[in-house]
């Protein structure tokens, strides 16, 4: 008799097993199935994305003369502008704080306010970075009324900002804010038919959105952000 009960346990052992790995096996294939939908509505998403020359020339805009950039946090938006006359709008990732407005370095929110492009960067990890003029005045002002910045790193910021154009010197209230590109990772993170904050404070476009923007900026160009 035990040695009868022990086969049947053995096989009981078996079924058991067998039914435990098909059944990883079922949700394994089911996690994939599930995430390789995902990125292939993605990448539909992005298939179907009108060009920026494609939506000149719906509005009748043969040359863009008048670039302003409008980015709204709630609504995960960056809209390029020709004068007031809206020409394009991006799906944009913003700092993983997205529920606050920067004040200090690392605080990984995204500031609020009307800035510039200050500076290009073609050869950037993010693949193309456009650096805003953050801290501007009103930043500094408001920093140095909460006590965040001494009067020394006003002055200096001031100094920078008025006749260097690009504040650079590093204070509590961060520096380095722009708009980028993803990367190299593009290609993974472009096709999520959905928006993951991830950056520390800047803007982020996939680096397809970033070429189209690239080419029609420049130093000086306005950007808000609401």
């Amino acid at each position: 008799m035990d040695f009868i009960s022990r086969i049947k346990d053995y096989r009981l052992e078996n079924l058991i097993n067998k039914a435990l790995l098909r059944n990883i096996i079922l949700f394994g294939g089911g996690i994939l199935f599930f995430i390789g939908g995902i990125f292939i509505y993605g990448l539909i998403l992005n298939l179907r994305e009108d060009s920026l020359s494609e939506c000149m020339r719906q509005k009748g805009i043969e040359i863009l003369t008048d670039v302003n950039i409008l980015v709204v946090r709630k609504d995960f938006a960056l809209s390029i502008y020709d004068g007031e006359k809206l020409v394009k709008t991006y799906r944009a990732s913003f700092g993983m704080n997205v529920s606050k407005t920067k004040m200090r370095d690392g605080d990984l929110a995204t500031p609020v306010g009307e800035y510039e492009i200050c500076s290009i960067d073609t050869m950037h990890k993010y693949h193309k970075f456009m650096k805003l003029n953050y801290p501007n005045i009103a930043d500094a002002t408001d920093g140095l009324r909460k006590g965040v910045i001494t009067q020394e790193e006003y002055n200096r910021l001031s100094y920078e900002f008025y006749y260097e154009g690009c504040p650079k010197t590093k204070t509590t209230l961060g520096v380095d804010i722009g708009i980028h590109g993803i990367g190299k990772f593009n290609n993974i993170f472009k096709n999520l038919p959905f928006v993951y904050n991830w950056t520390d404070g800047s803007i982020a476009l996939n680096n397809e959105n970033i070429d189209e923007i690239f080419s029609v900026v420049r130093k000086g160009t306005k950007v808000v952000i609401k």
